[in-house]
């Protein structure tokens, strides 16, 4: 390889690293750093997002390493956010391509700033895990709502796992460790895997920047739960707010300019 094809191979796996490091502390986010930069080194939509959707599936892989090595996930909770949420992203994938990108962009960062907002608004939200009673009612709506994001997860795939995150800890109770973990590892792995293979069959794929794009996914997965386990749930909830607000913001700029 010549110097140019290694120096853009160095450069896909540093974003890609820290991309899925914050990400992976946050609970969310590595797609609103990774797909448009993936997009400004020369991608096409299409390609980029069917790119780093199975880039993230590495995210999910690394993080499920570290937080299996805790046995932090129980397996009733895994079921139901896999089972509402993945036809969910199956549908948004398929209607990926359809949206009006401004529109869509532009909703999503609001949104993702909102949740950044909510959580600075309730300084006691997430630091330990609240006793909640979910009855069938509560369970639903839940799921409903996991079923929504899944769409947006497969259709923009940029920080909807910011949604999982605050939704688990809002509507289930779980403190923001808890949930990180739940978002990395079914999110990261599971919704995105679905995502990928929906996105794959459709598009085109950048298959010589995925080796970089996955290393760099997977080590910052593993680093970033890493922080997460040993730091506790006050700095992902500090990282988590930081990170929605700054890639909500982005997000409306982007889709203004």
């Amino acid at each position: 390889m010549d110097f140019e094809t290694v120096l853009m191979q160095l450069v896909i796996g540093l974003i890609a690293f820290v991309a899925n490091l914050f990400s992976a502390l946050a609970g969310g986010g590595a797609g609103l750093v990774q797909l448009p930069a993936l997009i400004l080194l020369g991608l096409p939509f299409s390609i980029a997002l069917a790119t780093h959707k199975i880039a993230s599936v590495a995210l999910g892989l690394g993080a499920g390493i570290r937080h299996g090595q805790e046995k932090n996930l129980k397996l009733d909770l895994v079921l139901f956010i896999l089972g509402f949420g993945l036809p969910g992203v199956w549908l948004g994938a398929r209607m990926a391509l359809s949206i009006p990108a401004e529109l869509g962009t532009a909703s999503l960062g609001f949104f993702t700033a909102c949740l950044g907002l909510y959580s600075i608004k309730r300084p006691n939200l997430g630091t330990k895990r609240a006793s909640i009673d979910i009855d069938f009612l509560r369970g639903l709506i839940g799921g409903l709502v996991l079923f929504v994001i899944g769409a947006l997860n497969g259709s923009f795939s940029s920080g909807t796992g910011l949604f999982v995150t605050l939704w688990l800890v809002r509507w289930f109770g779980l403190s923001y460790s808890q949930s990180v973990a739940y978002t990395l590892v079914l999110v990261g792995l599971f919704w995105n895997a679905t995502g990928a293979v929906v996105l794959g069959i459709g598009g085109e794929i950048k298959w010589s920047w995925l080796p970089m794009l996955i290393f760099g996914s997977f080590i910052g997965g593993y680093l970033g739960a890493q922080l997460s386990l040993t730091k506790g749930s006050g700095l992902v909830k500090r990282t988590f707010e930081a990170t929605s607000i700054l890639m909500g913001t982005s997000l409306i700029f982007r889709s203004l300019f």
